[in-house]
């Protein structure tokens, strides 16, 4: 690389921070580490000699850059005041070098931030913070390993809230990938990396529970399923998912966790009441416009929108009963289903074009 034509010109501030440390026992050895977060999120705990290799690394790659002063080392043990003071000027050396867009996406940037390094040790195992936003938007703030998968996480949630087992298995953890629109996490994906990862949206989290239940007529809900199902009903009719219509009045008369059998009977006669409804997306039956498809416990159902998403009047209903086969195809991002058609006519295949094929 020609280091004279690299553009160190494009800039941007980063939440960046060391705003606290602690000192770590392994192997025989005890050593500080400094906590490094984004957006007030933990990314990753780093001792000094790690700090002083990624500065190596970054001065032999950006040889043009001139870098900010790496504080110095000590070679005897360093009071309070004086690690404060290291930590305040690794916090500047951070902020001036993530500031400059091609050196914060460099390998060697991005490998100390996010990746496990020589001396990470037990870093997986090192606890740290995620924030939870209930269905009755509340916050949780769990702490777990930061290598902990989907389903522990899970469990630690309904361990700390005290959710039975009965009601924990029709909720389970979300990701929010798009305005109004949460993903299921898989069981043994890492909620931390996710949790950092969306450390420049505007919300507190990207992580949520919600429901994971079709049939919401069943009688043997408990009460705290039946109060985290009023509320997620109430964000549904507010994000247009449910069609209230006329009805929409009447609905927010009994928006009191106190009249949720009340609210719950009456969103029950709702179209759309039960239905996860995906992102507005092409569909090869459509040769204008999108689709939102939307997910019930008794059909399959396509809402005809425009290319940005505005719906439009026209709704095709598939009963699950009528659809004799499904494929996802991964490479081209699409759902394909085939179902049956009256009038003896053949069935019929169509594809609907989403990245959220496998949800």
């Amino acid at each position: 690389m020609n280091y004279a034509s690299i553009d160190y010109s494009e800039k941007r501030s980063l939440p960046i921070s060391i705003p606290d440390y602690h000192v770590r026992e392994r192997k025989h050895e005890r050593y500080v580490v400094f906590n490094i977060y984004m957006a007030g999120r933990l990314l990753c705990s780093r001792r000094y000699r790690e700090f002083a290799a990624l500065h190596m690394a970054l001065k032999k790659e950006f040889i043009g850059f001139n870098f900010p002063k790496l504080p110095g080392k000590w070679p005897f043990q360093l009071s309070e005041q004086q690690l404060d003071a290291r930590r305040r000027a690794l916090e500047l050396y951070l902020e001036k070098t993530c500031a400059v867009r091609v050196i914060n996406e460099s390998d060697a940037m991005q490998e100390f931030l996010y990746g496990r390094l020589e001396d990470d040790g037990d870093q997986g195992l090192s606890a740290v913070d995620l924030k939870i936003v209930l269905p009755d938007r509340e916050f949780l703030t769990v702490t777990v390993p930061k290598a902990a998968i989907a389903k522990d996480v899970y469990e630690v949630i309904c361990n700390k809230i005290g959710l039975d087992n009965d009601t924990a298995k029709y909720f389970y953890l979300f990701e929010e990938v798009e305005y109004n629109f949460e993903r299921k996490l898989q069981p043994h994906e890492h909620p931390h990396a996710l949790y950092v990862a969306n450390y420049s949206t505007a919300n507190r989290t990207c992580l949520s529970i919600r429901r994971w239940l079709f049939n919401l007529t069943r009688t043997s809900l408990s009460d705290q399923a039946l109060t985290w199902i009023f509320w997620q009903t109430i964000d549904e009719v507010n994000r247009g998912h449910i069609f209230a219509g006329e009805r929409l009045y009447q609905l927010k008369t009994l928006q009191d966790a106190s009249r949720k059998h009340e609210y719950l009977k009456l969103a029950q006669e709702l179209n759309g009441y039960g239905d996860i409804v995906f992102p507005h997306c092409p569909c090869d039956s459509r040769k204008e416009g999108h689709i939102l498809a939307a997910v019930g416990d008794n059909s399959f159902k396509l809402h005809a929108a425009k290319e940005d998403g505005t719906l439009e009047s026209q709704v095709v209903e598939f009963l699950w009963k009528n659809i004799t086969r499904w494929e996802i195809d991964e490479e081209g991002m699409a759902f394909c289903f085939q179902y049956t058609r009256s009038d003896n006519r053949p069935p019929r295949w169509l594809k609907v074009f989403t990245p959220y094929v496998s949800i």
